[in-house]
């Protein structure tokens, strides 16, 4: 294979108007533990390695584009948000990042609880052994026959999303003859710093009911009234890839607040808040994502000090990571097909993958890294667009970033921190087939997701 260097044109292309500039790091070799999964390493021949193999082994054996997740990174963080949280707070692990039998199964054994978005991560959930009472139902509009389901499954907690649901959760738990428990989904009106599409506790959305205006305590009213529900507290959730926690104690301040209304109308103090998810994790090495420990202390900080304020007692506390525990542990690996340099302006590095098994590129204009994999370079660092093989212009993986400027067909590439949200909104398009995801652990590569087959998307063609 030919390592000759690519005429790249400028080596820094000033990029500084689209703000997505940064100076080329110091060594192209070099991998930002930040960034990547705990046991990810490169050996002494230039090859990446995760869990004791070779990057270059799995490409083999597995092909690309694959999704690779470090089962004990994943385990060692689950670990890490149980005992910052303690056995007095429950941690929901949010199953939207990426949900799978074996993701479900690990959940378990690390003593994790599990909140779904639909009937099909219930049932995902439930077939790899989660005990229902372990599981939060999310959702803006849950179909009559997902609730059914929930309800007669024993699911933990369903949270409430709107009047009209208050009433469908209600019939189905007393035609079954259970007494659901429930929390309200309550909008604070807090401005999350984060992109437009996934703040989510400002009023202006689809989920919640909003503090403001009464909605939420309507809420609470009506609830409190119904034989089949039994009410356990307030839902907040204020978005996703956030790092600041100012948002967090504006909301605590606001639901607590609620909570005190409660208790001063109906002298019913509710036990159990839920703060959400939505802390950022690292995708370049500009990120710095806060450590469970310091999310633990700070929420209850924040809570203990504003119920104390309101003469309540500190309600349990539940929050709902999904990003920040399986976001780090998976990268994407990629096999390069063409390398096109652009003068004065970038080179274009095309990989086998695009924006069907990553969207977020394209969707919230995600800044990612990328590295070279299979091996070492002691080229010059190339300003480097890393595209996809779909077609659309907007199919991009990662934006700007520095790769060797003797990068070459059939050189593996690695995008890190994929684990969130690229398997779970990954699609068809230009009928690509969805990667498998491989976990590795202590040498052994195990296929949790198996990749998608031309016959798999013919058999679902049936005209």
């Amino acid at each position: 294979m030919s390592r000759s260097a690519h005429p790249a044109g400028p080596r820094h292309a000033d990029v500084i108007a689209e703000g997505h500039y940064t100076p080329p790091p110091a060594d192209l070799n070099a991998l930002d533990p930040k960034v990547w999964s705990r046991t990810v390493t490169r050996g002494a021949d230039g090859a990446v390695a995760v869990g004791g193999i070779e990057v270059t082994r799995l490409a083999e054996e597995f092909g690309t584009p694959a999704y690779v997740l470090d089962e004990d990174d994943f385990r060692a963080r689950c670990r890490a948000w149980a005992d910052a949280f303690g056995a007095d707070a429950d941690v929901f692990y949010a199953g939207k990042a990426f949900l799978s039998k074996a993701v479900v199964r690990w959940l378990h054994e690390e003593g994790l609880n599990l909140d779904v978005c639909s009937g099909v991560e219930l049932a995902v959930a439930l077939a790899a052994g989660m005990p229902a009472e372990r599981i939060a139902f999310h959702g803006n509009n849950k179909s009559a026959h997902e609730i059914e389901t929930a309800v007669a499954a024993g699911v933990g907690r369903i949270v409430l999303d709107s009047f009209q649901e208050i009433a469908r959760v209600a019939h189905t738990a007393e035609r079954l003859g259970r007494r659901q428990r429930v929390m309200i989904r309550v909008t604070v009106g807090v401005e999350a710093h984060t992109h437009e599409f996934i703040a989510t506790a400002h009023e202006d959305q689809k989920f919640g009911l909003a503090l403001a205006g009464g909605q939420a305590a309507e809420a609470v009213r009506r609830v409190l009234k119904l034989d089949g529900l039994e009410l356990t507290g307030i839902h907040s959730h204020i978005g996703s890839q956030i790092f600041d926690m100012a948002g967090f104690e504006v909301s605590a301040r606001r639901v607590v607040r609620l909570l005190a209304d409660v208790r001063d109308e109906h002298g019913v103090e509710l036990p159990e808040i839920d703060l959400g998810g939505g802390l950022g994790i690292a995708y370049t090495s500009d990120d710095d994502p806060r450590e469970p420990q310091e999310i633990a202390k700070a929420l209850h900080d924040i809570v203990t000090r504003e119920c104390e304020a309101s003469g309540l007692r500190s309600p349990r506390i539940s929050v709902e990571p999904g990003r920040a525990i399986v976001g780090p542990t998976a990268f994407t690996v990629y096999e390069v097909g063409t390398v096109k340099p652009l003068d004065g302006l970038r080179t274009y590095v095309s990989v086998d993958g695009g924006m069907s098994d990553n969207i977020r590129t394209a969707l919230y204009d995600a800044e990612y890294s990328v590295a070279l994999v299979s091996r070492t370079s002691d080229a010059e660092p190339m300003l480097s667009r890393v595209v996809g093989k779909h077609c659309e212009s907007g199919d991009i993986v990662v934006r700007d970033a520095f790769l060797p400027a003797d990068l070459a067909p059939g050189d593996l590439v690695a995008v890190p921190a994929t684990g969130a949200y690229c398997r779970a909104m990954a699609s068809n398009y230009n009928h690509a087939l969805r990667p498998p995801v491989v976990s590795v652990r202590d040498g052994a590569a195990t296929v949790i997701v198996r990749r998608e087959t031309e016959e798999d998307l013919l058999r679902l063609d049936v005209g």
